[in-house]
């Protein structure tokens, strides 16, 4: 019975979780889905990779469907031996989007009862925190892998204070699993940023370790948190290897090139400063932290039939003598407006987390006598600074600069998810420590905290006339819309400002009434949870709202084929596809083979060569289109060596398709190979150089080639025979020996090429082709596409997973065992 006693409290709080993730996405339990951007590219990326799963029962771990050809291993791929996957979906059972806001919740809760928090005031604060605008809203755009890693970041956290406080073997089982979790959540720049913030609570804990002089239990930490670590990532480890293997063939490494497609010489960053920083919080912006609306909002805020805008949409003609109506007009009003004025180039969605929330944080900073709050504090300010990347270049270019592996993350705005975990920490500190302090105390905290709160929103409405409501995103409108819209985001900076002075005020009152003996501890517990829950609710639902939620059919069917795509679909040759308006979007690649897609660690070869060989030559496109028979005028190398046969151009009246008539085909013997010495030189090559007859070999990085000529006699052939996303086969045919190139992307991590069986090496061409040197005669030739790096990986995964089943078996039992040892 004490048992049951014991735990009702929790299970309580878990169903409560469930019934409230059902309820807020509640159009899942009409067999509806919330239909994500991210997620209908997502699945434009893996049609090629899943049908093949379909038809081969089998994982082809490559795709040809995106840039060329690319690893599927950020793409979902299904890892042999990964149970910690299989762990992950049975705690997401819940239909998407529900399991991710049910995993926010139950992730914190974790962490407050870790943090000794009672079940009611942990419900309310894990409501808080998953019910916080930014996760809400990275959910309705699809950026699932990113609230996957957020939601298992407060377990990692709670695990390494468990350690750190001397429970060591449920803090290190703890630990253990989370960790793998969150690797396996698959969202490295998350996991990346939650170390900010392990980092601040590790060095909190050397100090006061140090401070007692206690360095054997400081020793035992480590050694507990490193082989849990440890373990984590072995059972992650298949994934792991693979990305790490891939990354330096990925956007996310540093170019090979000197110089930029303009000439300019190149950063030595892994990726461009500029594109690193481009989203940016403004500094001034945060305070829409505590106000949502201060900055507008977002790109698409939902303006009211009073707003301005609504005006000024009627005087707007339809046609000679006619203007829109006021019904008209209030529809496109609320259809959303680019209200937003901050710094960003745009959002979704402020990163709103509360103003009561921030008020009980306050408290929490007067209050709560555990000196850990400064570890949450600092991990807080780290990140809201670090959040303003290029408008605080002192401290964002010294971490790009010397921070290792900081250049290869973008959207330095989002580390503001380590401030979003740590704020509602602080908060429910803020919470428990008041119902726990006498009422002089209570009434100090209460006084100081208000007085800060309502000073600063306070001082924000008094410094209204200093901004100017107008954005970078405002150029080209109309200036009679700016004015209106300008007028609006006034408005809005005001009344959200007024709303959130009244919900501190109000909360205040609560704990007031409650500090006069008015109300009990539980009652006024539940009305500021019930506020401050409801305050998040309420702004969440402004950006994410039923009508997100469509017919299942279309979120797992997300394109219809436009007329080109019908017209080119016709041809049943193995061919690639270039959607010049859509290169950086996944539709191509859900009905063809294309050299675009939508990925953020793209091939970086590929891209380049996109960048600088084709795009370039396609800035003109009318000019090399013959509008007669619908197809380029003119060869491009570059497009021509990759097979590219048809050309998707956007029009007024839909999308036609170019035919491109100089494609070179999917393999080919040259009489030649031009040797080079630089990445420079093999780019450069490529603009002029008869890649049909030529091949262009860097000897720095193939220095076993020698050969620059070859026998090439009108009767050689390379036909292909056979082709998957896993394997092709060609049949050979010349009367000497020869040089053949491959229209398939180089990838030596997992390609092997075989002539008559037999393992044969082959090289890179035309900067990112295959090439291999082929015997006179007729022969078969395959590639296969075997990567070692799954099988390592598997292997080692296989045993952490035992090793950790073990652990927590025999750790579970040492504990309980020591429980019911007799005093």
């Amino acid at each position: 019975m004490k048992i049951l006693n014991r735990f009702f409290p929790h299970a309580l709080a878990i169903f409560g979780f469930v019934l409230i993730s059902l309820v807020y996405f509640y159009p899942v339990l009409q067999q509806k889905a919330i239909l994500q951007s991210d997620i209908q590219q997502y699945t434009g990326m893996a049609k090629e990779q899943n049908d093949f799963r379909a038809q081969e029962n089998a994982e082809p771990f490559w795709t040809n469907s995106s840039f060329g050809g690319m690893p599927t291993y950020q793409l979902g791929a299904n890892y042999p031996h990964n149970y910690v996957k299989k762990i992950d979906a049975v705690l997401r059972f819940l239909p998407r989007p529900a399991d991710y806001l049910f995993l926010y919740f139950l992730g914190f809760y974790g962490l407050l009862l870790v943090m000794k928090t009672d079940p009611l005031k942990a419900f309310f604060g894990a409501l808080a925190f998953g019910f916080s605008t930014y996760f809400i809203v990275i959910l309705g755009v699809g950026h699932n892998a990113k609230a996957h890693a957020i939601a298992y970041m407060p377990l990692v956290v709670a695990g390494t204070i468990l350690v750190f406080r001397k429970r060591y073997i449920y803090g290190a089982l703890l630990t253990m699993v989370a960790v793998a979790l969150e690797i396996n959540a698959n969202h490295f720049q998350m996991t990346y940023y939650l170390l900010i913030l392990l980092l601040a609570i590790t060095t909190y804990f050397i100090y006061k370790f140090a401070k007692a002089k206690e360095y054997r239990p400081l020793m035992i930490c480590f050694a507990s948190l490193a082989g849990a670590v440890l373990l984590a990532v072995g059972a992650n480890a298949t994934g792991l290897l693979a990305t790490a293997e891939y990354t330096s063939f990925s956007m996310r490494s540093k170019s090979e090139l000197t110089f930029k497609p303009d000439g300019n010489k190149h950063e030595e960053t892994s990726m461009p400063r500029d594109y690193i920083t481009q989203y940016s919080y403004g500094i001034a912006e945060s305070f829409d932290l505590i106000a949502p609306g201060l900055f507008g909002g977002s790109n698409g805020e939902k303006l009211g039939p009073d707003s301005k805008v609504v005006q000024y949409l009627q005087t707007q003609p339809v046609a000679e003598g006619q203007y829109l109506s006021r019904d008209e007009a209030v529809k496109y009003a609320a259809d959303g407006m680019p209200v937003y004025w901050g710094d960003q180039p745009g959002v979704a969605a402020p990163a709103y987390i509360g103003a009561i929330v921030f008020f009980l944080c306050v408290i929490g900073l007067f209050n709560d006598k555990r000196k850990i709050k400064y570890a949450f504090l600092a991990g807080a300010i780290v990140s809201l600074m670090l959040s303003w990347g290029k408008n605080f270049p002192a401290l964002t270019d010294f971490f790009i600069d010397h921070v290792p592996m900081y250049d290869k993350f973008r959207a330095v705005s989002s580390i503001q998810v380590v401030l979003e975990l740590c704020m509602p920490v602080l908060a429910v500190m803020g919470l428990k420590s008041y119902f726990e302090s006498d009422k002089e105390t209570q009434w100090n905290s209460l006084k100081k905290s208000a007085i800060v709160s309502l000073g600063l929103l306070v001082l924000l409405l008094v410094c209204k006339g200093m901004f100017r409501f107008t954005s970078i995103n405002d150029e080209g409108m109309d200036p009679a819309f700016i004015d209106a819209i300008t007028q609006d985001r006034k408005a809005l900076y005001s009344s959200d400002l007024w709303r959130s002075i009244l919900l501190i005020a109000i909360s205040g009152g609560i704990l007031w009434m409650h500090m006069k003996g008015k109300l009990s501890n539980m009652i006024a517990v539940i009305l500021v949870g019930v506020l401050m829950v409801g305050d998040l609710v309420l702004v969440d639902k402004r950006y994410v709202s039923s009508d997100k939620f469509v017919d299942k059919y279309q979120v797992e069917h997300p394109f219809e084929p436009s007329q080109a795509d019908q017209e080119i679909l016709k041809d049943k040759s193995n061919y690639r596809v270039y959607d010049i308006q859509g290169r950086m979007q996944a539709k191509a690649s859900y009905f063809h083979k294309s050299i675009g897609g939508y990925s953020a660690v793209r091939p970086r070869r590929l891209d380049e060569v996109i960048d600088y060989q084709i795009d370039t030559k396609l800035s003109k496109l009318a000019e090399i289109i013959d509008p007669e028979t619908l197809s380029l005028k003119t060869s491009i190398p570059a497009l021509d060596m990759l097979n590219v046969k048809y050309l998707i151009v956007a029009t007024r009246d839909g999308e036609l398709p170019v035919t491109n008539p100089f494609a070179n085909g999917n393999a080919w013997f040259v009489s030649s190979a031009k040797t080079v010495a630089s990445a420079d030189d093999e780019m450069k090559s490529l603009t002029k150089d008869d890649l049909k007859n030529q091949a262009v070999v860097n000897t720095t990085a193939f220095p076993e080639f020698r050969a620059t000529t070859f026998t090439k006699d009108s009767t050689a052939t390379i036909t292909l025979e056979a082709s998957k996303s896993n394997y092709l086969k060609y049949k050979t045919s010349n009367s000497a020996n020869g040089l053949a190139v491959f229209s398939e992307i180089y990838y030596p991590k997992g390609w092997n090429a075989y002539v008559d069986g037999k393992a044969t090496s082959h090289f890179r061409a035309d900067y990112v082709l295959r090439a291999m040197e082929i015997p006179a005669g007729q022969h078969t030739v395959e590639f296969k596409f075997e990567p070692q790096v799954v099988k390592t990986g598997s292997l080692i995964s296989l045993v952490s997973a035992a090793l950790m089943l073990l652990l927590l078996i025999g750790g579970i039992y040492v504990e309980n065992k020591k429980q019911t040892k007799p005093a």
